[in-house]
């Protein structure tokens, strides 16, 4: 099936990491429920709330009290085993504070982007906090995004459970179960959604890729100024809708340039340490 070959691909992602690919059965199909009634719950009830992912999973993990703070400088990728034996990839740009104590295992992502493998250990939670949002998380496999204005989480195998807990409330409500290969982003100015991205696509960062299906140019080149370096410039503003599909090198701005400008028939300037998409010159 599509997902298999999916799963397939993003697995693949973890070849850096021993034993990643050993993921967990997939969750139980009457966690699943109807998409409809949930995404208005989520709408009416996110917009507000913080976001924490808790990874509830069966096994034994070791107890120790705290972690340091890990780090990847933009355009740099790192993988960290934690002192749990969890292991977290940060893609470009990230910071990850990391609080364990004998109770609660607790991170925070602050602005960038991971992708978690989480030991088993059903009596010490494994909590991901990213911005304002909160996201309980029953799974193995998952990644997190954090742009400051938005907070994505990608489910990848397993089972995310969506809550809500405001700086007011004590206690956390339930709000929706994800799916394997949904995608919950919550955005401060727009409320939540869910989608089914390809799982491929939102791990090709960790293949040294990014998949593009259908994106605009303004986004996919702002994708790319993340990892630093050459910049890619719209130019001009009436280019920025244009959609385009593809596989990129991340450190290869001038190869998604040069397409873009075959694509539309555009000419491509070097203005510095930038690369500026316009319309030919007549």
């Amino acid at each position: 099936p599509a997902h298999d070959r999916a799963f397939a691909r993003a697995t693949e992602a973890w070849e850096l990491i021993p034993g990643a690919a050993r993921l967990l059965a997939a969750a139980n199909d009457g966690a699943a429920q109807s998409r409809g009634p949930r995404l208005s719950r989520l709408a009416a009830g996110l917009l507000a709330a913080s976001v924490a992912l808790v990874v509830a999973l069966g096994g034994v993990g070791a107890w120790l009290t705290r972690d340091p703070v890990y780090t990847t400088a933009v355009g740099e990728q790192k993988v960290f085993t934690l002192s749990d034996g969890s292991r977290v990839a940060l893609n470009t740009g990230s910071h990850l504070v990391v609080d364990f104590t004998e109770a609660e295992r607790r991170v925070r992502l602050d602005h960038g982007e991971a992708m978690f493998e989480v030991t088993k250990n059903p009596d010490r939670p494994f909590v991901v906090q990213a911005g304002e949002e909160r996201v309980r998380v029953l799974g193995t496999t998952f990644t997190v995004r954090n742009d400051g204005r938005k907070v994505a989480v990608v489910l990848v195998e397993g089972r995310v459970e969506v809550t809500r807990q405001t700086p007011r409330q004590k206690k956390a409500v339930p709000v929706t179960v994800l799916a394997p290969g949904e995608r919950l982003t919550v955005r401060a100015d727009a409320g939540a959604a869910i989608d089914h991205p390809r799982v491929e696509a939102v791990t090709a960062w960790r293949r040294g890729e990014m998949m593009f299906d259908g994106a605009s140019l303004i986004d996919a080149a702002a994708e790319f100024n993340r990892y630093g370096g050459t910049q890619v410039q719209v130019g001009d503003p009436a280019l920025a809708a244009l959609r385009l599909s593809g596989v990129f090198q991340t450190h290869d701005p001038a190869e998604f340039a040069r397409v873009a400008a075959e694509l539309y028939d555009l000419q491509v300037d070097r203005e510095g340490d930038r690369l500026v998409l316009r319309r030919r010159s007549a």
